[in-house]
């Protein structure tokens, strides 16, 4: 046998890597341009995705360039039409556009075979068996866009006018006096209450109920265009607490008789007119009013075509507030009975009504909240919701019957479901992750002893992360303040960690109303920023404070008048929960927040400048009387009302307590929280002598947008990274 001639060292270094783990390896570290959703890469580092819409009870797959039906049984893929073949028809039609994606076709007829495609010009209906253009409309120069399947009619704003297009193409301009005070057919009260529109067609499309929102009253706030050769004001209606806020009216318009009405609500100053529903016979408009404290709800019923009011149905009050955020729904099977949501019991819970008024039965009942409605199995008679039943940061789907409130899993009881109902409510896509599992979608039926047991799998995405060195994300509960509340908190470790060793930490905060931090998703909902740090050594800590959303009425009311104050106390549990860990440096204390997380850094800043060595407030409220008037006086009634709040609550007095290093950052034409916040407080420190650190992003809104998110999230790491480090 020959002798070998490698030198025995030369051996061994190939033995030791070919023993290496493959794994440790391929390890990569990331960048922000693989983490920030504005990064060049990020599209390639988030889990595999598959865009679906129904027609009917058939799923349709949305893609680039394509779209068609998914086979339930296995999956498969028939192709049902082709851009190419849509552009080409446009062409021939002199219809002068060009679609570029239909990841947003939907499917408005089941069983026709129609395919509504838009792009900011045209809006078309293509027969995918004729290859034929059926339908078309332009929308150049429109927006608030709202087109009605039944009628093929469409509501528009176009030059600050209210304009409805029939389906033969005939215009009708229904209001000539819009302009910057008039503003119509678009949402109001600054998107509260669960408004997301301003118009809404009758079942039938022969009817449009719309917004009129008159906001000449309204105080002007100086926003500033910088782009213009000499910079321009530009200024936004602002109605700040306790200042006088604008007058909602609602209008219906008939397409057969060519009339508009108003309903008769009455004195429109200081009320708020929200979740507007038609009954199924499109003769009657429902719609929640509430008085401008907030404490006070009622659901009113008008005559569509006089406009009058027939009845008040419901009415629910509050010594705090009441929020209402859904519009009732009516069974599909009996024209007579709606659902009705309500937090009276203490959670958010479906009721059942008729048209009386009549409370006919709770269908929900139970420490938990249901998140959403997605519809109804006709054929079982059942509501099909997402709630939280199974745990408060899990959210998993459910069908519940009507009848008897007897509530049917429709998952695997584990993770953040989000479903997608066919139109007769027979199948739901669900769209889950959870903390190991970054996406899965199956189909399942809403119907059967164990529904989850008949799931189809039709997308099991991979870990797009595999090759990088990963973080530890891990999950906990620590007491509230009060000794007895559960609050979840998320823990983000280095790769390395090594619990011998202490680590800089970094709390990051939001812990305001409407929003949580921490769920059952992939990596317990971690936001990739936290990721970036723990790259770079830190340790990140992430609670979920009383104040938040999900974990019912007194959970989140709590706060009510002194907003900061309670989730101070329990995000300072928070940071004696991490003292306790011997692998957290105290000394290197570090808190990040934007919005109200803005607020709350600064807030936990001043108060306790012992604990926290830097922070870093993105677009933070300062003092709420600057805030605008549904959120703010909400939780915190009027400056007038509440002196005493709005004066504990106020970071201006605050200013002379800051201690550490503190940057503030906002977008310089924030119309969210006006800039007013930040140089107010950037005032009082001038005369308090504290020198906090100050940065603009020109032109910006309240988040930045884009690759600006990327620059961002580079400086605030690198605050830290300065001064905490």
């Amino acid at each position: 046998m020959k002798k070998s001639s490698t030198p025995l060292a030369a051996w061994l270094v190939l033995i030791a890597i070919l023993t290496v783990p493959a794994m440790a390896m391929a390890q990569k570290e990331f960048t922000l341009e693989d983490l920030n959703f504005g990064g060049t890469n990020y599209r390639n580092m988030i889990p595999e995705n598959l865009y679906t819409t129904w027609w009917g009870d058939r799923l349709m797959y949305q893609e680039a360039e394509d779209g068609g039906e998914l086979s339930l049984k296995d999956g498969s893929r028939r192709q049902l039409f082709t851009l190419e073949e849509v552009n080409s028809q446009l062409s021939q039609c002199h219809i002068d556009t060009t679609f570029h994606t239909a990841y947003d076709a939907e499917y408005p007829y089941p069983g026709q075979p129609l395919v509504l495609l838009r792009n900011p010009k045209w809006q078309v209906l293509f027969n995918f068996e004729t290859k034929k253009i059926e339908h078309s409309l332009s929308i150049d120069e429109a927006h608030a866009i709202d087109w009605s399947p039944a009628s093929r009619a469409m509501a528009y704003v176009k030059g600050q006018q209210l304009y409805v297009r029939t389906a033969d193409g005939q215009e009708k301009q229904l209001t000539d006096d819009g302009s910057r005070d008039i503003v119509y057919g678009q949402s109001v009260h600054r998107d509260e209450f669960g408004i997301e529109k301003g118009t809404f067609w009758s079942p039938d499309g022969q009817r449009l109920a719309f917004y009129r929102m008159d906001q000449s009253m309204v105080t002007d706030y100086p926003q500033v265009d910088i782009d213009a050769r000499i910079a321009r004001h530009e200024p936004d209606k602002y109605p700040m607490a306790g200042e006088t806020s604008h007058q909602v009216t609602v209008g219906v318009y008939d397409l057969k008789t060519g009339t508009t009405r108003y309903l008769q609500a009455g004195d429109p100053v200081d009320r708020y007119f929200t979740n507007i529903a038609w009954s199924p016979d499109a003769e009657t408009v429902y719609m929640f009013e509430l008085n401008r404290d907030q404490n006070d709800c009622r659901l009113v019923a008008y005559d569509a075509a006089s406009g009058q009011k027939k009845a008040e149905i419901y009415r629910e009050v509050h010594p705090k507030y009441v929020e209402p955020l859904h519009p009732i729904c009516f069974l599909p099977w009996d024209n007579s009975k709606f659902i009705l949501q309500s937090q009276k019991d203490g959670y958010n819970h479906l009721y059942l009504y008729d048209t009386q008024g009549k409370e006919l039965r709770q269908i929900t009942k139970g420490k938990y909240v249901v998140m959403d409605v997605l519809g109804f199995n006709k054929k079982q008679k059942t509501v099909i919701i997402q709630s939280n039943e199974k745990s408060p940061i899990q959210s998993n789907l459910y069908a519940v019957s009507i009848a008897n409130g007897h509530s049917t899993p429709l998952d695997n009881g584990h993770g953040y479901h989000y479903g997608e109902l066919s139109a007769s409510g027979t199948y739901v896509v669900d769209r889950y992750s959870e903390p190991d599992v970054p996406r899965n979608i199956n189909v399942t039926p809403t119907s059967g002893a164990h529904p989850a047991a008949a799931a189809k799998r039709i997308l099991t995405a991979g870990d797009p992360w595999a090759d990088y060195a990963i973080p530890s994300y891990e999950c906990g509960t620590i007491k509230a303040a009060d000794g007895t509340t559960d609050l979840y908190y998320r823990m983000v470790k280095p790769a390395d960690f090594d619990s011998t060793k202490k680590y800089p930490t970094v709390v990051y905060v939001y812990g305001g109303p409407h929003a949580h931090n921490v769920d059952a998703r992939w990596h317990y909902g971690s936001r990739s920023w936290e990721t970036y740090m723990a790259q770079k050594g830190y340790l990140l800590f992430i609670l979920d404070n009383r104040g938040s959303e999900n974990r019912g009425r007194d959970f989140e009311q709590v706060t009510f008048r002194q907003l900061g104050q309670v989730e101070m106390e329990d995000q300072m549990c928070g940071v004696d929960f991490l003292k306790s860990l011997p692998y957290v440096d105290a000394d290197r204390m570090g808190v990040h927040g934007w919005s109200f997380g803005g607020f709350m850094t600064i807030t936990l800043m001043v108060n306790h400048p012992e604990v926290f060595k830097v922070g870093v407030a993105g677009g933070p409220v300062i003092d709420w009387k600057w805030y605008e008037v549904m959120y703010g006086e909400r939780y915190m009634d009027t400056p007038q009302d509440n002196p005493e709040g709005y004066a504990k609550t106020s970071l201006i007095g605050k200013a002379k307590d800051l201690k550490g290093k503190l940057q503030i950052i906002t977008g310089y034409n924030d119309p969210t929280v006006v800039p007013q916040h930040c140089l107010s407080f950037l005032a009082a420190c001038i005369e308090e002598g504290t020198q906090p650190d100050f940065f603009v992003y020109p032109g910006e809104p309240h988040n930045m947008r884009g690759h600006q998110s990327v620059h961002l999230h580079e400086r605030i790491t690198q605050y830290f990274e300065d001064y905490l480090k």
